[in-house]
């Protein structure tokens, strides 16, 4: 195994979003100095790094001076085309390897890999024409989803196809690109298990997670859903496979649905931190952005042990509409944490920033931290 890369070394993070800024902030307080690249400045990431490069992901002459000037590699969100950590690997560990983007950037790739492992998911098949659509529905059935093969997240690149939809519709709905039909699964809840594995091959997580979403984006996520042991079990055999079959050194979140008969099946796979497991910055003995840097550098892995009952609520930049929020109103309660990520510009549907808060169990730490957010209007 690898010597560990030690405080003082320099993390490099291709993404300068909020999940960099968070690794940031905990690289930051363990010592290490951080570079960041991406197309922007004066970024999330880039307001808390020792050096923002700005460039684009396809520029491989950047990536590769980037890596030459780091320690360790890693990415804060799947839209890097892999040939850039390729580029970067030639001269700086990347973690987790570029074959781990290269997969769950595309959803074809990612159930392909999901079904090789012997993992439970949706039905679904790969639909490269719109010929092949008609077809792929009698086999699917309805109602069913189409995605695209590529690059989408909350909810874009997709497109609901019932009884009655017309296959060539559906098909020029997702822009007339590679998918994959998925049947619609009647799920009781949306679930995610945050997990990460080290270099030595060790693996914690973070429970299960339920996650509500309004207008598929995530609102809220609440701590220790509360399952027979047998679905628990399940869900982290089901992420220690993920992990180990995609030999992941890193962060990786499993989301999962759970079905009105009590089965989980994995829907998607996110290769680094993920937005409902930002209850563990305050919820947990070690944050999932520790363990990201942790794994990364070689590190034994930390604490995931939970604290107190904790909830998170997403702020998006609707809350901005009528002004700037009242958050002093939002933060009276003392349970409450408030996180903003420093962006510029809130428009409707970005993520601008989290609010979590505990309680005296998970019902009134998702009720506290819902609360705090609707206290954001407050007139007073």
């Amino acid at each position: 195994m690898s010597e560990p890369i030690l405080p003082g070394s320099t993390l490099g993070i291709l993404g300068s979003g909020q999940l960099g800024r968070m690794l940031a902030q905990s690289a930051r307080r363990m010592g290490y100095r951080i570079h960041t690249l991406s197309p922007g400045s004066d970024t999330p990431t880039g307001q808390l790094a020792d050096r923002e490069v700005v460039a684009d992901y396809d520029d491989l002459d950047a990536i590769a001076d980037f890596a030459r000037q780091v320690d360790v590699v890693t990415f804060e969100f799947e839209n890097v085309a892999s040939a850039a950590t390729d580029a970067a690997a030639q001269h700086a560990p990347v973690r987790p390897r570029g074959q781990v983007l290269h997969i769950t950037q595309n959803r074809r790739r990612e159930k392909e890999a999901l079904a090789a492992a012997g993992l439970p998911t949706a039905p679904f098949e790969v639909v490269d024409t719109q010929a092949q659509l008609a077809g792929a529905i009698d086999r699917i059935g309805t109602p069913a989803i189409l995605k695209t093969a590529g690059f989408g997240y909350d909810g874009k690149g997709q497109t609901r196809i019932d009884r009655n939809t017309d296959p060539a519709d559906a098909w020029a709905a997702i822009g007339g690109v590679p998918a994959v039909l998925e049947g619609l699964v009647d799920f009781a809840a949306e679930l995610s298990v945050v997990a990460a594995r080290g270099l030595d091959g060790a693996v914690v997580d973070y429970g299960l997670i339920e996650n509500r979403h309004v207008d598929h984006i995530l609102d809220v996520s609440i701590a220790d859903m509360p399952l027979v042991p047998e679905q628990a079990k399940a869900a982290r055999d089901i992420a220690e496979t993920v992990l180990s079959a995609l030999d992941v050194v890193g962060v990786l979140c499993i989301e999962l649905f759970l079905t009105r008969d009590g089965a989980l099946l994995v829907n998607e796979l996110a290769p680094r931190p993920h937005n409902s497991g930002h209850l563990t910055i305050e919820g947990c003995a070690s944050s999932q952005f520790d363990q990201q840097l942790r794994a990364v550098c070689g590190l034994p892995l930390g604490d995931t042990r939970r604290l107190q009952p904790v909830a998170m609520v997403n702020l998006l930049g609707d809350h901005w509409a009528g002004g700037e929020p009242a958050w002093a109103a939002a933060l009276a309660d003392p349970a409450v944490n408030l996180h903003l990520y420093g962006k510029a510009e809130a428009s409707a549907g970005r993520k601008m920033g989290h609010i979590t808060a505990f309680g005296s169990d998970r019902d009134d730490a998702a009720r506290r931290a819902t609360a705090a957010r609707a206290a954001l209007h407050s007139t007073e």
